[in-house]
């Protein structure tokens, strides 16, 4: 198999291939790993019971998948990575603003995988747990340098293997010994129950900045709706499954919290090379898509600077500086790791939400899906350097938001006022939302007939 050989540039009809189908099994892989698994522990961290755990967990993940595989569905159409298209919305040099908040998000995400991969194959490993982390973060440079075909491969793979090891999983969760009562509607609490809904959607949008990216290559007629359902229901019941077994297993395993990955180990199997296979599989899967968004961003934000070919060196090059860093980063390791998971999803949220409102406001609204391809690369094309409507209404958003977060770092007042209860999510998704929209229909829109390039 060939190294891949586009990066950021149009995907010409003549290499384009592959099912939707296929869609189904990358983002149920995406999801089948240890780190979803924890983001389970969440609700209960929060003091919800199993009832509203799970309530919580199923709600947010069919409400933030809606947004999640409504970008996908740009990709056949579009034939570009996800964050390149938010040129259209930014300009060529604004959408540098949102992907620098993006690519903090792939390094948090690389060092969450990495640490809890690390943790789980501790006692197994004769390695220190630096020499782990190397090993690791080597692992995901070679499989993302490869590229596209074989990130698809490797997640179908992993996520028939994932059926049968976290159906194991599962069964012997539920039939450990927990309190009836936790399957019942007692103990409600709106605040808590809210902030869990919002993990799950932070969860599902978290893979909207690169979701596009695993479509990019479907035939330009592929439907839209398949391309939408099938990246909808992989990632709902992926994200769903992993996120319930967590909660379910917090309950049922006594500190399970404090080492997920070990924890679950001993329920795959004791820590048998099996299990300890499938777990540090499932870690290197999920942070190839980091590693590989996060070359993606980086030649995002140089190529507007600079005319860039990227070859095979030269993508080596970029993927071993950005996996250095954030190997190098997993090394501080944390001492409450749930804590600082907790607040990095809501920090994820505060950003994302407005950047996901804008671009597929931009995107079903106000264009259609019609955009001149070869102008989101052109800084004096239609799309412009910078749309400061874009930046503008993304940057107020983030500053509306601060009144209405609630995490371990800062509590706003409004959230005080409203006892716990973090409505910045439904703030980040309704302001930019309507503010876009508005202004950018005030201003006009450059009306253009659909190009594939």
């Amino acid at each position: 198999m060939n190294v891949e050989k586009r990066s950021i540039d149009f995907i010409p009809e003549t290499e384009r291939h592959g099912e939707p189908r296929s869609l189904f099994f990358v983002w149920f892989g995406a999801n089948a790993n240890i780190t979803t698994v924890a983001a389970g522990v969440l609700p209960v961290s929060l003091g919800l019971n199993l009832f509203w755990s799970a309530l919580s967990i199923l709600l947010g993940s069919l409400i933030g998948a809606v947004f999640m595989a409504s970008h996908s569905a740009q990709g056949p159409r579009l034939g570009i990575p996800q964050m390149i298209q938010s040129r259209a919305q930014f300009g060529v040099f604004g959408a540098i603003v949102p992907l620098l908040f993006v690519m903090l998000i792939y390094l948090g995400f690389f060092v969450s995988n990495t640490l809890l991969a690390t943790q789980a194959v501790a006692a197994s490993s004769p390695l220190s747990s630096e020499a782990n982390i190397v090993l690791l973060g080597l692992l995901c440079f070679l499989v993302a340098l490869f590229g596209y075909k074989l990130i698809h491969r490797l997640q179908k793979m992993l996520s028939l293997v994932s059926v049968v090891f976290f159906g194991i999983a599962t069964l012997f969760a539920l039939a450990l010994p927990i309190d009836a009562q936790q399957w019942t509607t007692q103990g409600f609490n709106l605040a808590s129950f809210l902030a869990s809904v919002s993990i799950a959607v932070t969860w599902q949008l978290s893979y909207a900045p690169y979701v596009a990216d695993y479509s990019r290559y479907l035939p330009t007629h592929t439907s839209a709706r398949q391309v939408f359902w099938y990246s909808y229901t992989g990632t709902v019941i992926g994200g769903s499954w992993m996120m319930l077994l967590g909660a379910i297993l917090t309950k049922g395993v006594t500190g399970f919290s404090d080492n997920v990955g070990l924890h679950l180990l001993s329920v795959l199997g004791g820590g048998s090379l099996l299990a300890v296979a499938f777990v540090l599989y499932g870690q290197i899967a999920i942070n190839v898509f980091n590693l590989y968004g996060a070359f993606m961003s980086t030649v995002t934000v140089i190529e507007p600077f600079a005319a860039l070919k990227v070859t095979a060196k030269v993508r080596a090059s970029f993927m071993l500086i950005i996996c250095a860093v954030a190997t190098a980063l997993c090394t501080m390791a944390q001492d409450d790791f749930i804590q600082f998971f907790l607040n990095f999803i809501f920090f994820m949220s505060y950003f994302l939400i407005p950047w996901t409102a804008i671009n597929l406001v931009d995107y079903y609204a106000l264009r259609k899906g019609v955009y001149k391809i070869a102008d989101i690369f052109d800084p004096s094309g239609i799309y412009g350097r910078v749309n400061w409507i874009a930046i503008g209404v993304f940057l107020a958003t983030i500053v509306l938001e601060i009144p209405f977060m609630n995490t371990s770092l800062y509590v706003g007042p409004i959230a005080s006022a409203l006892q716990g209860i973090d409505l910045a999510w439904v703030v980040g998704l309704l302001f930019p939302a309507c503010a876009y929209y508005g202004l950018m229909s005030r201003r006009g829109l450059v009306v253009i007939k659909p190009t594939k390039a």
